[in-house]
């Protein structure tokens, strides 16, 4: 089982609409990767372990597959339409990270 990390950086200049995320683009990304979507979730950043810092990441989406090949199949068909979708929530390129899940 792997897990798929999108991560969005936070800085004073991002936006990031989080409504349009969960309520809109995390849905969309669900219903195209299908059945090969294991299980999703989204971390939204509070603070980071500074004292009062602001959080490193606006907002984390995990992913998890079956493997790598499914992840590649079922989000490499999808991925214009899920990339194209990101204009309408945030103006931040995310940092992905696949990790194996023990």
């Amino acid at each position: 089982m792997i897990k798929v990390s999108v991560m969005y950086p936070n800085s004073s200049e991002a936006t990031f609409d989080v409504n349009y995320y969960l309520e809109k683009h995390m849905p969309m990304v669900s219903d195209l990767l299908g059945e090969s979507l294991k299980d999703s979730s989204v971390d939204l950043g509070i603070t980071s372990g500074e004292n009062g810092e602001p959080p490193i990441y606006v907002a984390i989406a995990h992913m998890s597959f079956d493997s790598v090949d499914a992840f590649k199949q079922s989000f490499g068909a999808n991925l214009e339409q899920i990339q194209g979708d990101t204009v309408n929530f945030t103006d931040i390129t995310p940092e992905v990270q696949i990790s194996e899940i023990r």
